[in-house]
C-alpha cells in the first residue's frame, strides 16, 4: 500500500475500528440496562462507563456489588480482570512507547480490547510505520469505538428494563471476547493460557465471590510464561 500519512492512518483505523460497534453496541446498551436494574442513578452508570471504560470488568464489578461483595474483592476482581491490559500495553510499548506524555496517558486510558486488537494487528503489518504514524492510527481506531462506548451505556441506562428479556442482549459478552481473543492465539503459549484460564475458570466456578476468576487468571499468565520461557530455551 501507498507510504501512509498521519491523516491517512486515523481514518484507516476509523474504518478497521468500525466493525467491532456490531459487538460493542449490545455490550454497551446490556451494560447500562444491567446497571439501572441494580439501583445505580444515571450518574453514577456513566461516571462508571466513563472511568473505568473497561466491559468485562464492569461487568463482574457491578454483578458482586448486586451479591453484596466486599468492596476488597471486588477491586480485586475488577483488576484481575483487566491484568490483560497490562499485557496489551507491554505489547504495544515497542511501537508507541516513545510517544509523547500526554499521548501516552490518553493511549492508556483508551487502550481497550478493541484499540488493542486494531493496532497490534495493523502496526505488526505495517513494520514501516513511523511513531506519528502510528499514533495517527491508534486514536483513529479510538474514535469509533470509545465515545460509542459511553453513548451506548446512556441508552442502555435510559432504556432501563424497557428491552424485551427475549432479545438476551447478553449474547454479545461471549462474542465479542472470542471474536478479539480468537485470532490472537497464535502461538503454543496462547493456547495453554487460554486452556488453563477456561479450564480452572470451569472447575473452579462454585468459589463464592468469583474468586475462582482470579485463581484462573493468575494461574494462565503463569503457564503461558512459562511454555513461552520453555519455547524460547528449545529454540
Amino acid at each position: 500500500m501507498p507510504a501512509a500519512t498521519a491523516k491517512s492512518a486515523f481514518w484507516l483505523g476509523f474504518r478497521d475500528g468500525v466493525p467491532f460497534l456490531l459487538v460493542l453496541a449490545p455490550f454497551g446498551i446490556l451494560f447500562g440496562v444491567a446497571a439501572t436494574e441494580a439501583g445505580l442513578p444515571l450518574l453514577e452508570t456513566m461516571l462508571f462507563s466513563i472511568v473505568v471504560i473497561a466491559g468485562a470488568s464492569q461487568f463482574s464489578a457491578l454483578q458482586l456489588m448486586v451479591d453484596a461483595t466486599p468492596t476488597l474483592i471486588v477491586l480485586a476482581t475488577a483488576l484481575a480482570v483487566n491484568l490483560r491490559m497490562a499485557m496489551y500495553s507491554a505489547s504495544l510499548t515497542p511501537y508507541l512507547g516513545q510517544a509523547r506524555l500526554w499521548q501516552r496517558a490518553l493511549i492508556a486510558y483508551f487502550l481497550v480490547d478493541a484499540t488493542y486488537a486494531c493496532a497490534i494487528s495493523r502496526f505488526e503489518r505495517e513494520p514501516g510505520w513511523d511513531l506519528r504514524t502510528r499514533v495517527a492510527y491508534f486514536f483513529g481506531a479510538v474514535a469509533p469505538v470509545c465515545p460509542s462506548w459511553y453513548v451506548l451505556t446512556l441508552i442502555g441506562a435510559l432504556i432501563g428494563t424497557a428491552i424485551p428479556a427475549w432479545l438476551a442482549l447478553d449474547f454479545a459478552v461471549p462474542i465479542c471476547f472470542l471474536a478479539m481473543i480468537g485470532p490472537m492465539l497464535r502461538t503454543l503459549a496462547h493456547l495453554a493460557a487460554a486452556l488453563t484460564s477456561v479450564t480452572l475458570a470451569l472447575v473452579l466456578a462454585f468459589v463464592p465471590y468469583s474468586l475462582g476468576l482470579l485463581v484462573a487468571a493468575l494461574a494462565a499468565m503463569m503457564v503461558g510464561a512459562w511454555v513461552e520461557t520453555r519455547m524460547e530455551r528449545a529454540a
